[in-house]
């Protein structure tokens, strides 16, 4: 007689399994942010966050590169983030299913696995050389807009169809249109979801050097900048720079930049953390 597999032995080797995984994943990160710390926590000052570089980089401090990394990240969020939510819009609320729809949508997911520096070059060619923007702010941002937008555009959707359709039939029956129906019963509810897609979009532009090598970034510009049309430095873009174009710069420096961008990453993602925590202790569903 065959003896029977334990459900619950079953499930412990499943538990044991998903938090191995989870281990795998999450201790590299532990080790690469308290590697980031220890290095280079001692070059973190008042004057390293609010001065302009000095001595070819090798002195002063990275406040170009903090300015200009907040305006990208702001100016590409500006272009992207109605455009995709339209689109998603469109396509959820709007759009039939048919072939048109089908092929529109794969092409919107393909586009989120396009490699940045594609991005880069396609921001090189229409804004930079086409438009004749120039390498500059503008150029950047829209730049990351088009990188951005599938992302946007994939969690709104997800957001949308997460909203009960009950929602929607109960609006329409009162004598809603349907753009009131969107608006008002349907938009408040996505909004967790919408905010969640935008932060994790916000947190990979934020560090992507690619698309504004091409576009915006400067080398060494230590003043900022005036108009959407200069030029600005950016702490990704810097950070590769004093990594393996500035000799003898100290390590220290190195790794406090790297630092300082992943505080300003985490706390782009602590603010839309903290709308989205609100918007959901709203919902009464």
């Amino acid at each position: 007689m065959k003896k029977r597999f334990n459900p619950k032995t079953s499930q412990k080797i499943a538990f044991t399994i998903l938090l191995l995984s989870a281990l795998v994943t999450i201790i590299p990160v532990v080790v690469i942010i308290i590697v980031v710390i220890k290095n280079g926590i001692s070059a973190i000052s008042w004057e390293f966050l609010t001065s302009m570089p000095k001595n070819g980089m090798r002195a002063g401090g990275i406040f170009p590169a903090i300015v200009g990394t907040f305006y990208l990240t702001i100016g590409a969020t500006i272009f992207s983030l109605p455009l995709g939510v339209l689109a998603a819009i469109y396509l959820s609320e709007y759009a039939k299913e048919n072939r048109f729809t089908r092929i529109l949508n794969l092409g919107i997911v393909n586009l989120a696995g396009v490699p940045s520096i594609v991005y880069g070059l396609f921001g090189l060619s229409l804004f930079v050389i086409y438009m004749k923007l120039g390498v500059s702010i503008l150029s950047g941002c829209l730049t990351l807009a088009i990188m951005e937008l599938p992302s946007i555009i994939t969690a709104t959707k997800t957001a949308l169809n997460s909203v009960p359709k009950q929602f929607r039939e109960v609006s329409l029956s009162l004598g809603a249109t349907k753009w009131q129906t969107i608006r008002y019963a349907v938009l408040p509810y996505a909004l967790p979801g919408i905010i969640t897609g935008t932060v994790l979009s916000n947190a990979r532009k934020t560090g992507e050097t690619a698309p504004i090598l091409f576009t915006v970034a400067a080398f060494y510009l230590p003043r900022l900048p005036s108009s959407v049309f200069d030029q600005t430095m950016a702490l990704p873009y810097h950070l590769y720079v004093i990594s393996t174009q500035i000799p003898g710069i100290e390590k220290n420096i190195t790794y406090g930049t790297a630092l300082v961008l992943i505080i300003f990453t985490l706390s782009l993602n602590l603010v839309g953390i903290i709308i989205r925590t609100r918007l959901r202790k709203q919902k009464k569903w």
